[in-house]
């Protein structure tokens, strides 16, 4: 739990960066942070599924709740979590237009990004023991 908390705090850090250096208007800085959250987003989220897999399989780890908290999670973040990763992969890309669309869609991803993050440490992690 304390490494994905940690991941939480870099990756809201690092969303906050992108903006910086978009309102800099310093395409490159915004390209080059926008591709290191799209990696820092793929590892926790990997991290997690495997995790989260090993528990649902472990009967001593998990009970009703927790198992049922972690499904609606999954179901629930499922989309979501498809969307953030082609939103990054897109824009990532040396030729993608960075414009104002880009900018207004990423601020809707940011508190996207924020209130799964509210609800994955108030929610499930209070409920697991992960490591």
């Amino acid at each position: 739990m304390k490494r994905w908390k940690r991941e939480h705090e870099e990756i809201i850090v690092l969303s906050h960066a992108v903006i910086a250096a978009y309102v800099k208007n310093d395409h490159a800085d915004t390209r080059e942070k926008l591709q290191a959250l799209g990696r820092i987003a793929a590892d926790h989220l990997t991290s997690e599924d495997m995790e989260f897999y090993k528990l649902m399989k472990d009967p001593e780890r998990n009970d009703a709740v927790t198992k049922q908290q972690i499904t609606e999670f999954q179901e629930s973040f499922k989309d979501i979590k498809q969307g953030l990763m082609k939103f990054l992969a897109k824009y990532g890309k040396e030729d993608e237009k960075l414009d104002e669309a880009f900018f207004d869609t990423f601020h809707k991803v940011l508190e996207m990004l924020e209130e799964r993050i509210e609800f994955e440490e108030s929610t499930l992690y209070f409920r697991m023991s992960l490591g």
